[in-house]
């Protein structure tokens, strides 16, 4: 059983909804990252998201964008990313780690020498935006051999062939994008992500998580409600924006929003 795997079925032991922040690796400076990681984890994380900086993003919205660009201006790599979780495992073994990103730095440096780099830094599941399920099938496979939790991406115009698609090659859980658009918009109708949720589990018994669209504690407590997990990324990222120049604070001061959000999400709707 994969982290991820561990943490969701603790979490439905408990009668709990998954928390999972995410912020870039680097943004706005290396030293940040893993502070921070540490900090959302006391603060009530559940799983961490990271994002890997890439220069020509195609589901992310400005604030995000805006991210990669401060942490490319430190010339972050994919193999930076992978330290900065080596060093976060060597203070918590348990909190599974999920990177972010898009396919080509992955494809460039081989699927089978990044999956066993990956496993050996500690992260348990990757998300490749751009990477459809069709074309998925050696992904996985080198994802699958390091015990790498590949995590897919479905939206509110997959229809039933894509949601089977998916659920036919994602494993760990499967991410909701809660409207057509990019991250950071304002857009979410939680009827119709309910809605969307009851057809998804028609094909799937992995959890579910929701992202894209929860911008306050108010929101994330109605996604918990009909979700899995909850995944909040461009609030916390444009905290980091405002902070860039004082980054001695931002572990603390990200962390009162995560603790903020664990305590809407726990509460009953």
């Amino acid at each position: 059983m994969s982290r991820i795997q561990q943490r969701f079925s603790e979490l439905q032991a408990q009668q709990r909804k998954a928390l999972i922040p995410f912020v870039t690796a680097g943004d706005p400076q290396p030293d940040v990252t893993v502070p921070l990681l540490h900090a959302m984890v006391a603060a009530g994380a559940d799983l961490l998201e990271i994002g890997v900086p890439f220069s020509d993003p195609m589901a992310d919205g400005p604030v995000i964008q805006a991210a990669c660009e401060r942490a490319l201006k430190h010339h972050v790599t994919l193999h930076q990313v992978l330290d900065m979780v080596r060093e976060f495992r060597q203070e918590d073994v348990s909190t599974p780690v999920i990177l972010m990103g898009y396919l080509n730095p992955i494809e460039v440096w081989g699927y089978a020498d990044f999956a066993n780099a990956a496993a050996e830094a500690g992260v348990d599941g990757v998300l490749t935006v751009d990477l459809p399920p069709e074309e998925a099938g050696d992904f996985t496979a080198a994802m699958q051999t390091a015990g790498i939790d590949s995590i897919f991406l479905l939206a509110p115009t997959s229809d039933d062939s894509r949601m089977r698609k998916v659920s036919a090659v994602a494993s760990g859980f499967i991410y909701y994008v809660s409207f057509k658009g990019v991250t950071g918009a304002n857009r979410l109708d939680i009827s119709s992500v309910s809605s969307k949720l009851k057809e998804l589990r028609q094909y799937t018994k992995l959890p579910v998580g929701v992202g894209f669209g929860i911008r306050d504690a108010e929101t994330a407590a109605l996604v918990a409600d009909v979700a899995d997990a909850v995944v909040v990324g461009s609030v916390l990222v444009g905290q980091l924006a405002e902070l860039a120049d004082q980054p001695e604070i931002i572990p603390s001061t990200l962390a009162a929003t995560v603790a903020e959000l664990r305590a809407a999400i726990d509460q009953p709707v």
